[in-house]
């Protein structure tokens, strides 16, 4: 049966020759995989680039209760980003945010809500001109959907190790959105960040080394 909506990819692999699966999170399903043929030959190299980690797509695709692999009919990317493939900060943000959703956002019951929460985080990234703050808060906002965010900096802290400057900051930042104005230094900005990440780890064990935090540390510094 044909269905329409919207999706983020999460990520691909290759299958075949010629072939990849993508793992895209939809408005109606959740997270789905599906197997694109074709993708990977000359004639065609410029269709990959639709599947790549965080485009935003609609689509219209096939749907079968408790099949494991789908296929999409028609697609395309209904906002192409204009400044995260160029702008370094942004780009590096954009890397640990598909690291982590990768890493955190599995089956999903609200798939509508969260689905329209990372689409619209990623259109705000795109647009925004300050965005060194953008993670902490984008931390924050996804924990919710996760089923453990906090509503208070001392349900962050817990028992975790935060200077008192810190746990001020997180004060505020727990309320901010995106474009909240916080005035933050590099080394403070990264205490703040290691205590969300210890949060995340404290409530998702398989979470394991981010791979992108040095990245992000480098360029945001």
């Amino acid at each position: 049966m044909l269905h329409k909506t919207r999706g983020i990819v999460f990520r691909y692999t290759r299958y075949g020759d010629s072939s990849i699966i993508v793992n895209i999170f939809t408005e109606v399903f959740g997270m789905q995989s599906y197997i694109v043929n074709g993708v990977r030959t000359q004639s065609t190299k410029s269709r990959i680039a639709l599947y790549q980690p965080l485009t935003l797509l609609d689509l219209v695709v096939y749907h079968r209760e408790n099949a494991n692999i789908m296929r999409i009919k028609e697609m395309k990317c209904f906002y192409p980003y204009i400044t995260i493939p160029t702008d370094v900060p942004k780009s590096a943000l954009a890397m640990f945010i598909n690291e982590v959703i990768n890493k955190t956002v599995k089956e999903e019951s609200h798939a509508q809500e969260l689905c329209d929460f990372l689409i619209q985080s990623m259109i705000k990234l795109d647009q925004q001109t300050k965005v060194e703050n953008f993670h902490l808060v984008f931390l924050i906002k996804l924990s919710r959907f996760l089923g453990f965010g906090a509503q208070t900096k001392n349900e962050i802290v817990g028992g975790r190790l935060a200077s008192l400057e810190a746990e001020a900051m997180l004060e505020k930042v727990v309320i901010a959105e995106y474009d909240t104005p916080l005035t933050i230094s590099n080394p403070l900005r990264r205490e703040i960040l290691e205590v969300l990440l210890k949060f995340y780890t404290d409530h998702i064990e398989t979470i394991g080394e981010m791979k992108s935090v040095q990245v992000l540390r480098e360029v945001m510094s």
